[in-house]
């Protein structure tokens, strides 16, 4: 069941390429359909935010992807989740929930664990442990959306964020400070439905650490880079509308000034259908 090229389908951008339309939402809104489709849906909640503190990455945003899904129609609310929000004294927000009509929901990542006040949070994807004895296990993924958080290492190195395709890896170190270092961020999955290339959604955000001789990089699918050294280096927020998880400030106590770097990133719901 395709569509004829006048069909109106009206919310989103739209684009098309090859044989295929393409509704893309970067923002809620509605999808609106004079007559049923069959389409293919990708779904990606809001990454979780990293922690502000020796801590652990964002999980990331919950992917979800429906092939052959008959739309009836009318009007289907579309929802896109915001990407969760870095905090200050705190650990920070898991990210938002998205999700099409009736459809499966994405559920937003986990936030990252902060040192000696909190532990990561489960997710679409969890979030990476912080650094501190008593919360050094990541959070739980949601079951065929995304993966764990990486566990934290001693006092100072927290772990990445669970991704997409991958569980976000743990922090290592040993005695001495320099070989200290934050968990990469789980890598996401590559998808191809909004522009016929693929490309990659639902990163994790890497851990942060207090020592160490480099920051870490975020997984693949938009995860934030975790940053190191006593604040030398910021961590760098999810990117917008992939899904991917907040890096996470591995320096010594709440830095406020860079709780806007730790943020998650928003999702996105793309529809595509076959124009007859």
């Amino acid at each position: 069941m395709g569509m004829h090229i006048g069909t109106p389908v009206s919310g989103g951008t739209h684009t098309t390429y090859a044989k295929y339309g393409v509704k893309s939402f970067t923002s809620s809104g509605t999808f609106t359909t004079k007559v049923p489709v069959k389409c293919d849906v990708l779904i990606v909640a809001g990454g979780g935010a990293g922690s502000n503190w020796h801590g652990g990455g964002g999980g990331a945003g919950g992917m979800v992807v429906e092939t052959d899904v008959i739309l009836s129609a009318g009007s289907h609310t579309v929802t896109v989740g915001a990407g969760g929000a870095g905090g200050t004294t705190s650990p920070g927000t898991n990210g938002g929930n998205s999700v099409l009509g009736s459809l499966t929901t994405a559920v937003g990542g986990g936030h990252g664990g902060n040192y000696e006040s909190s532990g990561p949070a489960s997710g679409g994807s969890g979030a990476g442990a912080n650094a501190d004895g008593s919360y050094q296990s990541g959070g739980a993924g949601t079951s065929n959306q995304g993966n764990a958080g990486g566990t934290g290492w001693c006092c100072h190195a927290g772990g990445g964020g669970g991704g997409a395709g991958a569980v976000g890896g743990n922090a290592t170190g040993d005695t001495l400070s320099a070989n200290q270092r934050g968990g990469i961020g789980g890598e996401g999955l590559l998808n191809s439905l909004r522009t016929g290339s693929q490309q990659w959604y639902a990163g994790g955000g890497s851990g942060g650490t207090w020592y160490g001789n480099g920051g870490t990089a975020g997984g693949s699918g938009g995860g934030g880079n975790g940053s190191w050294y006593t604040n030398t280096n910021a961590p760098t927020p999810g990117t917008a509308n992939t899904g991917g998880g907040g890096g996470a400030n591995g320096g010594q106590g709440n830095n406020t000034s860079w709780a806007a770097q730790t943020t998650g990133g928003s999702g996105i719901v793309v529809v595509r259908w076959e124009v007859l």
